[in-house]
């Protein structure tokens, strides 16, 4: 079910069209009926219900919130005076008091969680030293606006709220018990920090009220009316407030059309898969998962009320699931292109996908529940799909980390029904071009390729909050090559970011030169100059676009897919920050940064990635570095590079040569990676044993010593040489015989052309020619003519009249026809996308594809 947000707004706003929000009630008893189901809803989503909690697989997680309880209580106990928790010290760090929020939070989940211990579970007494502790921090830290919303907006807006408000939910009797003003206080509260908001509520538009974030915001509004109408006396303030939260809500299920956005927003999910957040983010792994996980749970709280038709909304969370997340998934790690500043996490990987899993599990459950032959289909794929990143993770899936007890009762029924089989819901071979996102993903059995691409519509990297310290290449076609069989904590993670320099980046052609980190600029983790006309303040949108997210300044940035097969293209720009300080729009002390030049391409075949550049230099003289891979190992892994030059003398490294094949294996992984270089200038390679400080990458990172072996595999040119050209192959999980048979004049890869103009490659034994153009006028290669920038696959089968497969993208999304020319007999049209046209012309085929507001995606066609 894929809405346009627009349309969805345009339904909302119509009476008589709310088919997800019925009408409101007819009377109060019916709104106390639903929202007593909510409220409980909502404890057992976080609490566990007597069922659930009485099952041996809910024993950790239960014990878990026992101990967390205990901890708080202890902690209260040994607090001095001025202090809720020893040695917690409040009213200057908005982190701080959210941990107290938070550790309020924990212990009245365990007087709350059924099978808990008699002096935790429904004893007042510990029930209400919370509620005086929610009172106390009003009163001292919370409730004077003059002095609240210092540092970070979030917190303010949503993260305290998120624990207050659940906090409400489960003492929710015993507050009004005890302190029943302290419901409204609070809400009142809440309503005056939604200073981002209009009135105290929800602004669709503002840029801190969009995607995951405002998901977040509204759920915790629905459980605020939630509690107004069980306190009495305010079920109309109370289903008012819902019913607002949901209507806002909604608008994050609307697929974004980039040519038709509402109130601006580009945050969200796209026709093809990309998630973006902070306008021009690819950031599926992180806040797309996070985004996830609220609708998800918010469906399970709305499950069985009168306030939504919930069940319509599944089948548009599945297709995230199905077409968003899952080709980003391999072997149970999310891939590092679309974690943003997360990449410098120490959790993620593995953990990342974990909290996927508890979202699908739940959807299963959501979707088993709606009628229909398409729900059940669903149901079963996404329970299969849930023993499939169980079969594959190279690291064991703990159920315990799951939010809700209820969802760890599900994974066992799951992963405990042997009529469920384990399979993806990806095709064991696939390509996946998220053009939306400025990403690329390529999958075969035995590895993943993933490729972070940038434009001026994409963000270069995230940095923001001290977190990702080093990112400035992270989108200029910095590329990730996943081993099957390996865990990924010992190839990629927070580990590989601090051991491989930021400079050398699998895939990255960088200047030589040292940037400096932000705080290490400006002493603080952003650029501070309110009085500038830029505002330049840590929330400031002039923050956003110069200093935490920058994109690049040119528009060649996409790729095309037919069937299994991809092509990528980019042309790497300088950000935004250096073309705006060379006009002079930024301040004098704004420190920015050059980029090299290069044009590159990315030919994803089955056993080859081919990979060629063009231009590549720096029109400033400076060196210049473009790394084929840098690989990272334990220090102790037993690791070999072996190779030959091109004129067949054997090599091994590490050290410099005229290389035509390259082998590094890791026999204590049981993993291989071949290079061909099918016209590289020398190679150098190296082999260092490396040791940095996680934190290096993220300042509140602990201080923990990192050792990896790293590979490094890097074409240098000196400052001043002329632009150079590469072209090489990666050939995963390659044997020496398999790479020796690659000959430069064999004909199984042949490149037509690599220029700035036009990159082209065919793959012989595939009959598949793939061709980038990025100028404008008339590109001539291997039997195609095309005209105009645009990236363009052609199959063709050995047996004569054997049908020829076309696909064509436009990798600007700024061109409304892109026409290519296919040299021969003349072809008929078998089946096309409607946007195709064919036409038979002299000299051969001619089809004239209409890319206007396709934003990158490719259309196709069949000729006979």
């Amino acid at each position: 079910m894929e809405i346009t947000r627009r349309h969805l707004l345009s339904a909302l706003s119509a009476a008589g069209l709310l088919t997800v929000i019925p009408t409101g009630r007819a009377n109060a008893a019916d709104a106390a009926a639903d929202s007593a189901r909510l409220l409980a809803n909502t404890v057992a989503v976080f609490a566990g219900s007597a069922e659930s909690n009485a099952r041996p697989e809910t024993a950790a997680k239960r014990a878990a919130i026992d101990k967390a309880a205990r901890a708080n209580l202890k902690s209260m106990d040994a607090a001095g005076p001025g202090e809720l928790f020893a040695g917690l010290v409040l009213g200057t760090d908005e982190g701080k008091l959210n941990t107290a929020y938070k550790q309020l939070y924990e212990i009245a989940l365990a007087t709350r969680a059924p099978g808990a211990a008699p002096d935790l579970y429904g004893d007042a007494t510990v029930q209400r030293r919370v509620i005086d502790g929610l009172t106390w921090l009003h009163d001292h830290y919370y409730g004077d606006q003059s002095k609240g919303y210092y540092g970070n907006w979030f917190y303010w807006e949503i993260g305290l709220s998120q624990f207050i408000s659940k906090t409400l939910v489960l003492l929710a009797d015993e507050v009004q018990a005890y302190r029943p003003d302290l419901l409204r206080t609070y809400v009142a509260s809440m309503d005056a920090y939604l200073r981002n908001g209009t009135d105290g509520d929800v602004n669709l538009d503002s840029r801190f009220h969009t995607g995951a974030n405002l998901a977040d915001i509204t759920t915790n509004r629905i459980l605020q009316g939630a509690l107004l109408i069980a306190d009495g006396g305010g079920a109309p303030d109370g289903e008012a407030r819902i019913r607002k939260a949901l209507t806002d809500q909604l608008t994050v299920f609307a697929t974004i059309d980039p040519y038709a956005l509402n109130h601006g927003v580009t945050d969200g999910y796209y026709a093809d898969g990309s998630f973006l957040q902070h306008a021009s983010v690819a950031y599926t792994g992180s806040y797309g998962k996070g985004l996830l996980t609220r609708v998800v749970q918010t469906l399970k709280i709305l499950d069985g009320t009168g306030f939504a038709h919930g069940g319509e909304l599944v089948p548009t969370v599945v297709g995230w699931v199905r077409d968003g997340f899952a080709p980003l998934i391999f072997e149970g790690w999310m891939m590092e292109i679309v974690k943003g500043r997360a990449v410098s996490r120490t959790d993620t990987g593995y953990t990342d996908v974990a909290i996927v899993v508890e979202a699908v599990v739940d959807l299963a459950s959501l979707a088993e529940d709606t009628a229909g032959a398409d729900a059940t289909t669903d149901a079963t794929a996404l329970k299969s799909y849930v023993k499939h990143i169980r079969a594959t993770s190279r690291a064991a899936l703990d159920p315990s980390s799951f939010v809700s007890p209820v969802s760890i009762t599900r994974y066992a029924d799951i992963t405990g029904d042997a009529s469920v089989p384990a399979e993806d819901l990806n095709p064991a071979s696939r390509t996946v071009a998220f053009n939306a996102m400025d990403r690329t993903v390529h999958r075969r059995p035995g590895y993943a390729f993933a490729l972070a691409r940038s434009s001026s519509r994409i963000s270069k990297y995230e940095y923001m909050s001290g977190e990702n310290l080093m990112p400035w290449f992270q989108g200029d076609g910095a590329y990730y090559l996943y081993l099957s069989g390996q865990d990924q904590t010992q190839a990629y993670g927070v580990d590989y970011f601090t051991a491989v320099s930021p400079y050398a980046l699998s895939g990255v052609t960088a200047p030589v030169e040292e940037r400096r980190t932000v705080p290490e600029l400006y002493g603080k983790p952003y650029y501070d100059n309110p009085g500038h006309p830029l505002n330049f303040t840590s929330s400031s949108e002039s923050q956003n676009t110069y200093v935490y997210f920058p994109r690049g300044t040119g528009p060649h940035s996409g790729g095309a897919v037919l069937g299994a097969y991809g092509a990528a293209a980019m042309v790497q720009s300088d950000d935004v920050p250096y073309r705006d300080k060379q006009k002079g729009v930024l301040p004098d002390d704004f420190v920015v940064y050059r980029n090299a030049t290069a044009t590159k391409s990315w030919f994803l075949f089955d056993d080859e990635i081919v990979v060629l550049a063009a231009d590549v230099g720096d029109t400033a003289g400076r060196a210049v570095t473009t790394t084929v891979d840098s690989r990272t190992a334990a220090p102790d892994d037993l690791t070999t590079v072996t190779g030959a030059l091109r004129d067949g003398r054997p090599w091994t490294g590490p050290g410099t040569g005229d290389l035509h094949w390259l082998r590094y294996a890791n026999a204590t992984r049981g993993t291989s990676l071949g290079y061909v270089f099918l016209d590289t200038p020398r190679v150098r390679v190296s082999l260092d044993e490396v040791t940095r400080s996680r934190r290096v990458v993220r300042t509140s990172n602990p201080d923990t010593a990192v050792t990896r072996t790293v590979l490094g595999v890097t074409v240098d040119q000196a400052a001043g040489a002329e632009p150079a050209c590469l072209a090489y192959a990666l050939v995963p999980n390659a044997g020496e015989r398999a790479l020796r048979s690659y000959t430069r004049h064999d004909g199984a890869l042949t490149v037509h052309a690599n220029t700035p103009r036009l990159q082209a490659v065919t793959h012989q034994g595939l009959g598949l020619t793939a061709a980038n153009t990025f100028t404008p006028g008339r590109h001539e290669t291997a039997g195609l003519r095309v005209e105009g920038p645009a990236s363009v696959l052609v199959r063709r089968g050995r047996r004569h009249g054997a049908p020829v497969t076309v696909a064509v993208a436009d990798p600007t999304t700024r061109r409304d026809t892109v026409t290519v020319l296919l040299r021969g007999r003349s072809l008929s049209k078998v089946s096309a996308d409607p946007q195709v046209r064919v036409a038979h012309v002299l000299g051969g085929t001619r089809l004239d594809v209409d890319t206007r507001h396709a934003y990158g995606r490719s259309f196709t066609v069949t000729l006979r």
